[in-house]
């Protein structure tokens, strides 16, 4: 028992100060991830503190600690935190400085762990997760790739923690809501959409994730799910249906047969609506979260659903996508077989029959790409519902063809030829053993006649005799021999990556090549004209030909993103061993011509080749060269390899919209700047004599509405609304 109070007050001194420096003595056990919840404060409880310590003091009551660091080293500041805490911290080598922490009051660990965390990201680090319950200390702009998802369903603990969340949109796309988040959170942050899942994802502190779900709960709001159907009784549905939206708001009608095309509209005033016709029906479905907005649109399709003054009436349709030439054909063959309703293909002053009704007449204004229609109003709702069904944007296929082909070559020839020659004055014996097709010939070796100046292929070693004089004073070599051996290999790759891109069911076709020009016929006037007629100038007839790659397609999109594909594909060159006269040239050709159906993105192998070939060539003198061992210097061998492989694959790609046909062409594009920087096969040459690629230009913004005087607004995302398009004159 203490007797005295300033026995006590040493005492308690004592204690404070090697709290300081054994802090893990006194803290008690700390749950692996402290809440990010504000604990309860206990009751005011005096805290004593050694005078002039710093570091972590460890107050009486259990769990509680009083924070006091006054200019301490960071490095040093983290490991007394592991020490509280009771986790293992990984610090990065970068983690410097100077911290002040400083606390009236005690408070729980966890409480202190968040002011730690607050601490660290004022010096521009901050605290994630790592591999199993370690922490890791890094700077802020790193902790983007390092930081951990959160896979709890609600928001994610945690306060100055940097954490990843996903948050998908229920009602909403939402790419539309970067331009209100990212205003919100930290440069280091970082905002990511992926629109196939309609997610966003969201790297930044934890605190800041909280609150940023909480903004995009209120936005993702359903919308209205009350319809209004207003029947139209003398116009055509889709047509008002466009004027409805270009005169209400910034958005465009939604087409019914057309898919894909996001059916809200946003208002002037900000309220969101939707416009969708229903050419079957020939009615308007209306929706919004505005009653006053619905009245309004209602009021506005019954003004302007009114009849028509004249029994026919003169339409121009302007044309999205569709050829208006074709367009008209199917219109007029389809009116054609309507009983009682004749088309005509153009009555220019044809006017109403009397006591009937005018006949419909439909022509085409190809340089407009628009259709004029003359008909009763009966008639044009029905074409202008077909129109709409056929007037929409055709998909694309890109393809790319892979035409790979091997060629190997190997070529061994071994032999021997011998000539003796001999005589008594003038007479003379004379025996050789000569094989043609062997390279050097021993008669050339023993009459030196041979004036070529290129030396043979291989190995060649001639042993002659004396020299003998022939009675016509031809001076040649008494006895000679000659060997030869030679091993020829030749290997040839040709890799050929045609690629294009065409409609859906139409032809597209590609020739890379030489256009050769081949001698198809000739004539060769006489020696000598016969008198009083005049000579025939000889003359040849040529043909040219293409000699490259020929690759044609047609592709044929079914459902299920199936692609029916008819191919003609060659690829034909000039036989290098033939002559250079045009008459006389030799081409290899490569086709392959078949249908075939393969899915979206998936590669296909349409066929090939795969062929080898040996031949092999004996010659030798009878008898002697079926001499075991000595009967191969009375012979020639030759054997010949040839190995051809070739493989043709084909991959196709659908293109639905620009944002699909962007991503390829940003692909290939990055391809060629990768090939003249260096990566290609002909570094030196390519890189040397071309400036590299700029990057991907961004896409042009929109053009400017007519009657506007500022420059047009930025483009928007691809998941953006679309501005109504003005009308057309």
């Amino acid at each position: 028992m203490i007797k005295t109070p300033a026995i006590a007050a040493r005492i308690l001194a004592g204690a404070l100060a090697l709290a300081v420096h054994s802090v893990s003595a006194q803290a008690p056990d700390v749950p692996a991830a402290p809440s990010a919840e504000p604990p309860a404060q206990p009751a005011p409880a005096p805290a004593t503190r050694a005078p002039g310590a710093a570091g972590v003091a460890i107050v009486p009551r259990a769990g509680e600690v009083v924070l006091n660091f006054q200019g301490a080293d960071l490095q040093a500041v983290v490991k007394a935190m592991s020490q509280m805490t009771g986790r293992n911290m990984l610090i990065d080598p970068r983690v410097r400085g100077q911290v002040t922490i400083v606390s009236a009051r005690p408070m729980s660990v966890a409480a202190g762990y968040q002011i730690f965390l607050s601490a660290l990201k004022t010096q521009g680090f901050t605290a994630v997760e790592g591999p199993g319950d370690a922490v890791r200390i890094i700077p802020v702009a790193e902790a983007k790739a390092a930081a951990p998802v959160n896979e709890q369903d609600g928001p994610p603990r945690g306060g100055e923690q940097v954490v990843t969340h996903v948050v998908i949109g229920q009602h909403v796309a939402v790419a539309q809501l970067q331009n209100v988040l990212r205003p919100l959170m930290s440069p280091t942050s970082q905002l990511s959409v992926y629109d196939p899942a309609n997610a966003l994802i969201i790297t930044d502190y934890a605190d800041n994730v909280r609150r940023l779900l909480r903004i995009v709960e209120r936005i993702d709001q359903p919308a209205s799910t009350d319809v209004t159907v207003i029947p139209v009784q003398h116009a055509s549905a889709i047509d008002l249906a466009e004027l409805v939206v270009r005169l209400s708001g910034t958005g465009v009608a939604t087409p019914g047969a057309v898919p894909g095309v996001p059916p809200t509209q946003i208002a002037a005033g900000g309220d969101r609506f939707s416009v969708v016709p229903d050419g079957r029906t020939n009615s308007i479905l209306l929706r919004s979260d505005n009653p006053g907005r619905i009245a309004l649109l209602r009021s506005l399709i019954e003004r302007l659903d009114v009849p028509a003054r004249a029994i026919g009436s003169t339409r121009v349709i302007y044309l999205k996508h569709a050829e208006a030439t074709k367009l008209v054909e199917v219109l007029r063959g389809m009116l054609s077989a309507a009983p009682g309703a004749p088309a005509q293909t153009a009555a220019p002053g044809a006017g109403a029959r009397p006591g009937g009704a005018a006949p419909s007449l439909i022509q085409a204004d190809e340089a407009t790409n628009s259709i004029i229609i003359n008909a009763s109003d009966t008639v044009y709702n029905n074409l202008r519902l077909v129109i709409e069904q056929l007037d929409v944007r055709r998909a694309q296929v890109y393809v790319e063809a892979l035409i790979a082909e091997m060629n190997a070559d190997r070529t061994d020839e071994l032999g021997f030829q011998w000539a003796a020659v001999g005589g008594v004055g003038s007479r003379g014996v004379g025996a050789t053993a000569n094989f043609p097709g062997a390279g050097p010939s021993i008669a050339e070796a023993i009459t030196r006649s041979s004036t070529s100046a290129a030396n043979p292929a291989g190995l060649t070693i001639a042993v002659l005799g004396n020299t003998i004089t022939l009675p016509d004073g031809t001076t040649v070599r008494g006895l000679g021999a000659l060997a030869r051996a030679l091993q020829a290999n030749s290997l040839g790759n040709i890799l050929s990556t045609p690629n294009l891109l065409t409609l859906d069911n139409f032809q597209a076709k590609i020739v890379i090549g030489q256009n050769v020009p081949f001698v198809t016929g000739s004539f060769a006037a006489a020696t000598t004209a016969a008198a009083g007629v005049p000579g025939v100038n000889p003359f040849q007839t040529i043909e040219r030909k293409d000699v490259g790659l020929t690759l044609r397609i047609k592709p044929q999109i079914s459902e299920g993103s199936t692609i029916r594909l008819e191919i003609f594909q060659e690829v034909s060159s000039l036989d290098p061993t033939a002559p250079a006269r045009s008459s006389d040239l030799i081409t290899t050709k490569r086709s392959l011509e078949t249908k075939v159906v393969v899915d979206d993105g998936n590669t296909i192998v349409l066929g090939g080749l795969i062929q080898n070939t040996l031949s092999v060539t004996t010659q030798q003198i009878p008898l002697l060269g079926d001499i075991p061992i000595l009967g191969a210097l009375f012979r020639f061998k030759s054997e010949e390899r040839k190995r051809t492989n070739l493989m043709i694959f084909l991959r196709p790609v659908i293109i639905r919209s620009v944002e699909d046909g962007y991503r390829v062409t940003q692909d290939r594009y990055e391809y060629l700047r990768g090939y003249t920087r260096g990566e290609g096969p002909e570094r030196e040459d390519i890189y040397d004599r071309m400036e590299p690629v700029p990057p991907v230009p961004p896409r042009e913004p929109p053009a400017r509405a007519p009657g506007q005087d500022s420059p047009a607004a930025p483009a928007k995302p691809a998941d953006a609304e679309a501005s109504p398009a003005p009308a057309r004159p």
